[in-house]
C-alpha cells in the first residue's frame, strides 16, 4: 500500500455529545502513516473521539481539516451486533429437517461490502485465518471474529483505520497476536488509531499517544514524553494496583467492628435552625460493606448530615443516631467516633497551608493533625513510604506538599485519611477544583484504595455522575417546594 501523505488536523474543536457533555479536542494533528493510541477510562469520551476522528461527529466549534478519503472506524459494538445477528438468523430461518445449519461464512462476512475473493484470500493469509474462511462466522472465537471484522474493514482499503477498544475481552495470547498483526499493518503504511482503556494496552509500535480524561484531550505527543509526564505516569501506575493490599495500620485498630454492626443508623433525623428544618425526617442506614454516594445541591443539608456522622453537630444528641454500634449520647466521646473516620474535604485542603513535605502530610494522618507536632516512629515512616509508593509518588516524599498538582495533593490527603484504616472514609466533594486529568487520577485511586481495603466510603458530590466505580448505594437530596425529599437506591 502506498504511503499516504494525508493529514487530519483539529484546532480548538468542540463536539456536542449530549445536552451536558462536550468533547474538547484542543489541538491534534494526525499524519498519514502515523500510529496513534488514545487512552481514556470508561466514560472519558473514547468512543466519541473515535467518531470525531472518523468524521461521523461534526464539530460545534473550531476547525477540522482532513484529507483522508476512506476513514473506517471499527468498534466492539459493531462486532457484538454482527455476532448476535448471526445467531438470530438461524432462529428466524425455518430450518426444515435434514437442512444444513445456516449463517454466514467468515469469507462472506469479510466480503459483505466489497466483493473481491483474491483480496479476501490475501488478507486472510496476512492475518493467519485462511482456514477459517469456510467456517461459519458465529462459531469463531472472540479473537477470530475480531480478525474477520478487521479483514472486512481492510477490504475497502481505508486510508485511516480507527479501532475502538480492539483488545477488550481478549486473553493475553490473542492480544499479543492482534498487536503483532496491527504492527504489520502499520509497517505496510496504514494509518492506525487505537482507542484504548489502559496504558498497558499500547502496543510497542505505537509512537504517538493522547490522553483523554472527562471528554478532554489533555495530553498529546510522542509516546516517551507523554508516558514520562508525572500525572500520566501516575494514572498508568494506577492500572497495576488492582488486587494489591494496602499498607498495614500502625497499631491494631482499637476495636474492630463486628461485620453485622451497621455503621450508621439514623431514625427520623431532624435538624432545624431557628425552627427551619434543614434535615427533615431522614431515616438512613449504612451497613457493613456498603459505599454510599450522597448527592444534591448546595444548601440541601448534605454537610449537616455529615456533621452528624462525624460527631461535630450539637443536634446529634437530640436525634436517634447510632454510630459504629454506639448510640449517641450514651457517654462516648467525640474521639471514640473520630477514630473510626477519615475525612477529606476542599476546606481541609485549603486549610493545609503549612509548608511541609509530602511525607509529613501522610504522617500527620496518624495524629489527625495539620502539620506534624509529634515524634514519629520508624514504623510510621516505613508505612508512609509504602503509601507514597502506592500512589506512585515514591520520589516525591521530600518535595513540598504545595509543589504537587492540585489532584496529587488531594490524593496525598486521601492517603493521610486512610493510614489509620478508618471504618469510614468521608470524601466531601473530592473532585471539586480539579482539572479533568486530576479528577480522573483521584477517582481512579479512590476505586483502587477502597477496593483493596476494608474501609467504606461516603462520597459527597453535586453530581450523580461523579461517583467512582466502587459506589454501591446512593442517597439523593431532591428539592420539593421548600423542603427536600430523600431518595435512596442500590446501584449495584
Amino acid at each position: 500500500m502506498e504511503h499516504n501523505m494525508a493529514t487530519l488536523q483539529i484546532t480548538q474543536g468542540t463536539f456536542r455529545l449530549s445536552d451536558t457533555k462536550i468533547l474538547s479536542l484542543h489541538d491534534l494533528t494526525l499524519q498519514g502513516g502515523d500510529a496513534w493510541a488514545f487512552v481514556g477510562s470508561n466514560a472519558s469520551g473514547k468512543s466519541s473521539l473515535a467518531r470525531a476522528l472518523s468524521g461521523e461527529l461534526t464539530a460545534m466549534h473550531g476547525e477540522v481539516r482532513s484529507d483522508f478519503q476512506r476513514p473506517v472506524r471499527l468498534s466492539l459494538e459493531q462486532l457484538q451486533q454482527l455476532v448476535s445477528e448471526e445467531w438470530q438468523r438461524n432462529n428466524t430461518d425455518m430450518v426444515s429437517e435434514g437442512e444444513e445449519d445456516t449463517g454466514l461464512l467468515a469469507s462472506e462476512v469479510i466480503q459483505a461490502e466489497v466483493k473481491d475473493a483474491a483480496r479476501c484470500e490475501q488478507l486472510a493469509s496476512l492475518f493467519g485465518i485462511t482456514s477459517l474462511l469456510t467456517r461459519r462466522f458465529k462459531y469463531l472465537s472472540t479473537g477470530e471474529t475480531r480478525k474477520t471484522l478487521l479483514c472486512q474493514a481492510l477490504m475497502a482499503q481505508p486510508d485511516l483505520l480507527i479501532l475502538d477498544e480492539p483488545f477488550d475481552g481478549l486473553d493475553q495470547r490473542s492480544r499479543e497476536n492482534l498487536a503483532e498483526l496491527l504492527a504489520r499493518l502499520s509497517e505496510q503504511g496504514y494509518t492506525l488509531v487505537l482507542v484504548l482503556n489502559r496504558f498497558d494496552d499500547i502496543p510497542p509500535f505505537v509512537q504517538q499517544v493522547g490522553v483523554l480524561a472527562e471528554c478532554t484531550l489533555t495530553h498529546v505527543g510522542a509516546r516517551e514524553a507523554i508516558l514520562a509526564e508525572a500525572l500520566v505516569a501516575q494514572l498508568a501506575h494506577s492500572e497495576q494496583l488492582m488486587g494489591m493490599t494496602l499498607p498495614e495500620a500502625d497499631l491494631t485498630p482499637l476495636n474492630a467492628l463486628a461485620t453485622e454492626t451497621p455503621r450508621i443508623v439514623l431514625r427520623d433525623g431532624v435538624v432545624a435552625y431557628n425552627d427551619r428544618p434543614v434535615l427533615h425526617q431522614l431515616s438512613w442506614q449504612v451497613n457493613a460493606g456498603e459505599h454510599w454516594q450522597i448527592t444534591g445541591p448546595n444548601g440541601a443539608g448534605k454537610s449537616t448530615l455529615l456533621s452528624l456522622v462525624t460527631g461535630d453537630h450539637p443536634q446529634g444528641y437530640s436525634n436517634d443516631l447510632t454510630l459504629f454500634g454506639v448510640r449517641r449520647g450514651s457517654g462516648e466521646t467525640i474521639w471514640d467516633i473520630k477514630q473510626h473516620i477519615g475525612y477529606v474535604s476542599s476546606s481541609l485542603h485549603l486549610d493545609y497551608r503549612v509548608s511541609v513535605s509530602v511525607r509529613h502530610v501522610v504522617l500527620s494522618g496518624y495524629f489527625d493533625s495539620i502539620g506534624l507536632y509529634n515524634a514519629v516512629s520508624d514504623r510510621q515512616v516505613a508505612l508512609s513510604n509504602q503509601w507514597l509508593a502506592l500512589l506512585g509518588m515514591q520520589t516525591l516524599g521530600d518535595a513540598p506538599f504545595h509543589s504537587l498538582s492540585w489532584g496529587q495533593q488531594r490524593l496525598v490527603l486521601i492517603a493521610r485519611a486512610l493510614v489509620k484504616h478508618p471504618t469510614l472514609l468521608i470524601l466531601d466533594e473530592p473532585l471539586q477544583g480539579l482539572d479533568p486529568i486530576n479528577r480522573q487520577l483521584v477517582r481512579r485511586f479512590i476505586d483502587v484504595l477502597i477496593g483493596e481495603g476494608a474501609t467504606q466510603l461516603l462520597f459527597v458530590s453535586h453530581h450523580a455522575e461523579d461517583a467512582p466505580g466502587c459506589i454501591t448505594h446512593r442517597l439523593s437530596f431532591i428539592a420539593e417546594g421548600e423542603r427536600y425529599r430523600y431518595q435512596q437506591e442500590k446501584i449495584r
